[in-house]
């Protein structure tokens, strides 16, 4: 997953979910922030951020921004990217299969539906940026939205489907995932009690760069 016209700032602040302003080249910036998550253990005061600059000049916003710089790692934060990223790493784990994205499901989409060796799959990805002492973790913020996927995917289990939750994990170098207990205490529950019933958990670090994000290595996964 590629990134055009990339440039380095400075992160300044972020006045709400959607906004933050970053200095560049002596500039002052409004950038268009690609992530409603709290994120606030990596858009710092003064931290190095990376902007992808719009090829539309009618936009209120001429930057998104996309990843920052927490110590001497990079993190991806574009909320977009892991799904973009999963789709180009899928075939790699399902060879030969049939991949289809965003898939309506009764009342319920997920993000892939898959056909492989006669298998019918259902896939969900959860894009993760938070990190403390290499150990990363989901959600960063409350999230009754992924509650209601995660039983949306065992429910599935009940009509002969396969059902997967995939962690991209948008930085390297990690050392394992576990759900974020004292954030969401309900999102743990409900993710231990899906992998009990038979959903399947994956997880993925991502070699990152300030334009580009790729699934790379499987990461342990601590329930």
């Amino acid at each position: 997953m590629k990134y055009e016209r990339i440039v380095k700032g400075k992160f300044i602040t972020r006045p709400n979910r959607f906004v933050a302003y970053a200095e560049l080249n002596g500039r002052i910036e409004k950038c268009h922030v690609k992530n409603t998550g709290r994120c606030k253990e990596l858009l710092i005061d003064g931290c190095t951020v990376w902007l992808e600059r719009s090829d539309n000049p009618k936009r209120k916003t001429l930057y998104d921004l996309v990843a920052v710089e927490k110590g001497d790692r990079l993190i991806n934060m574009d909320s977009y990217a892991p799904n973009l990223a999963a789709g180009e790493f899928l075939p790699t784990l399902f060879p030969g299969g049939s991949i289809r994205p965003e898939y309506t499901y009764g009342n319920s989409r997920f993000d892939f539906y898959i056909e492989y060796n006669s298998k019918k799959i259902l896939l969900e990805v959860k894009g993760v940026t938070l990190e403390n002492d290499g150990v990363v973790m989901f959600p960063d913020a409350p999230t009754e939205r992924g509650v209601k996927h995660i039983g949306e995917l065992s429910k599935c289990l009940d009509e002969g489907y396969e059902a997967y939750l995939l962690f991209v994990i948008q930085m390297d170098k990690v050392k394992y995932f576990t759900p974020n207990d004292e954030t969401h205490p309900g999102f743990g529950e409900a993710l231990r009690a899906a992998e009990k019933r038979g959903v399947k958990l994956l997880a993925y670090d991502c070699a990152v760069t300030p334009d580009s994000m790729v699934l790379d290595k499987p990461v342990k996964i601590v329930l």
